[in-house]
């Protein structure tokens, strides 16, 4: 909706007011924020979002200064968003707070972080060290180009969206690969779970502890945001195009983590997993509103994933050479593993690991003793193809029922039950790996959806 000149003016007044009452009530520095936006529209889910960033990156930073706040309050209108906060520090301390803000970002250049003083001056950025902000069309210092209005409204409008944009399309991306290697994280610090590394043993394997999964998992990190970015550039391409990229920069991941492990095999499957989520990520992200809903999200894996995996099998059948135990297994048994998986949207992980994982949080449980629960339901829902190779059909079936059964007994049951099935899986050799990654996929989606 267009504002009007009068709208604005009478908004601006109505904050002078507001801050002179504020003022009078608290006698300490006054913060006012506000966008620089041009135009006659200041408000829009885009712009209210670029706020809010503000608005988390103002609330952190007070935190991390000391500053106290005694209040805070936000306006949301058609002449734009405001927020008003009275902080008990010295005027300069906090103008030298927001400055840095305003330049710590190129979103901050839209940022209008104004500072009064407790007798209601107005500090300048000079006073705290603070240069000229440049023109956010041409890049020149100092507010002569907005005083002579060199520059038509349309090309300030298209600053400022490629300001946002940009800003979002990368935030998302480095947010998302900071919750995937948060979810690779908290899977391998679950404790107890059976047969797995976790941080009280090295469950059935003997080349790897927790100390390579996380070295492992720091060394993924910026993979997660590549994967964001492909499903970004080929979003309005086909799911195949999409896919095909995924898996080369799969194939670039594996070598990384090979490299920060000595050649352990710590992640093969999340790389996959993981990496199709983020995917889907990407090409639902939208500027305003990223996807976030995990159905939506699945569904977007199935698509990605369902043409490329009914090929790769299908060559398998004409004569290549099977390399992995899941693709021995399909040509033994037609076990489609995790791919199978995927071409489905990843059923377990939508109708198995999320509920009991939001389950088990809603009645109180430890996000690990959570993730230990959800991990059983994942184990008796899944036909892991590692579990098979390591033990056998027979075994990784009768490993399944045992869960299974405890879930039946008790949907929520106590670690030292799990603790138990622990024991058992080690002694039969057996190791769920592909339950392991569907729980760090389960984590990751959690915690995304959390993010809105």
């Amino acid at each position: 909706m267009e504002v009007t000149l009068t709208e604005m003016l009478e908004a601006r007044e109505a904050r002078v007011r507001r801050q002179e009452v504020l003022r009078e009530q608290y006698g300490v520095p006054l913060i006012s924020f506000s966008l620089n936006i041009a135009g006659p529209v200041k408000d829009s889910p885009l712009l209210r979002r670029a706020f809010r960033a503000g608005l988390e990156q103002l609330d952190a930073g007070l935190r991390a200064w000391g500053l106290k706040v005694l209040h805070r309050e936000e306006k949301r209108a058609v002449t734009g968003c405001e927020a008003l906060y009275a902080a008990d520090a010295p005027a300069e301390k906090v103008k030298a707070l927001c400055v840095s803000i305003e330049d710590g970002s190129p979103l901050g250049r839209l940022f209008d972080m104004d500072v009064l003083s407790p007798e209601g001056f107005k500090l300048d950025r000079s006073s705290v060290g603070g240069g000229p902000r440049n023109c956010i069309v041409c890049g020149a210092a100092g507010p002569g180009c907005a005083s002579r209005r060199l520059h038509p409204v349309s090309a300030l409008q298209e600053a400022t969206g490629r300001i946002i944009g940009d800003y979002f399309a990368a935030a998302d991306r480095e947010r998302a690969a900071t919750l995937v290697t948060r979810a690779l994280l908290d899977e391998v610090c679950v404790t107890p779970k059976p047969g797995l590394v976790d941080r009280r043993n090295s469950g059935s394997h003997r080349d790897m502890d927790i100390f390579t999964f996380t070295a492992s998992a720091a060394a993924l990190t910026p993979y997660w945001s590549r994967c964001v970015e492909i499903g970004q550039r080929t979003a309005g391409r086909p799911s195949a195009e999409t896919f095909c990229a995924l898996r080369q920069a799969g194939q670039a991941a594996e070598r990384t983590m090979f490299a920060a492990t000595a050649g352990v095999n710590t992640h093969k499957g999340a790389i996959f997993t993981l990496g199709l989520l983020c995917g889907a990520v990407g090409r639902l992200w939208s500027t305003e509103d990223p996807c976030r809903e995990p159905e939506v999200l699945l569904s977007e894996c199935a698509g990605l994933a369902r043409a490329a995996l009914e090929a790769d099998f299908a060559a398998l059948g004409d004569g290549d050479v099977p390399r992995t135990a899941g693709e021995r297994l399909y040509l033994s048994r037609g076990l489609t593993g995790i791919r199978g998986e995927a071409a489905r949207g990843l059923p377990t992980v939508r109708d198995a690991a999320l509920p009991a994982l939001r389950r088990a949080l809603h009645t109180g449980r430890s996000r690990n003793d959570a993730g230990a629960i959800a991990l059983l339901h994942l184990i008796a829902a899944t036909e892991d193809t590692n579990m098979i190779a390591r033990g056998g059909m027979e075994a990784a079936q009768a490993a399944r029922a045992a869960c299974a059964a405890v879930l039946e007994r008790d949907p929520l049951p106590p670690v030292e039950v799990i603790e138990q099935l622990d024991r058992d899986f080690i002694r039969q050799n057996l190791s769920p790996g592909g339950c392991a990654d569907l729980l760090a996929a389960a984590f990751f989606l959690l915690s995304w959806q959390e993010e809105d």
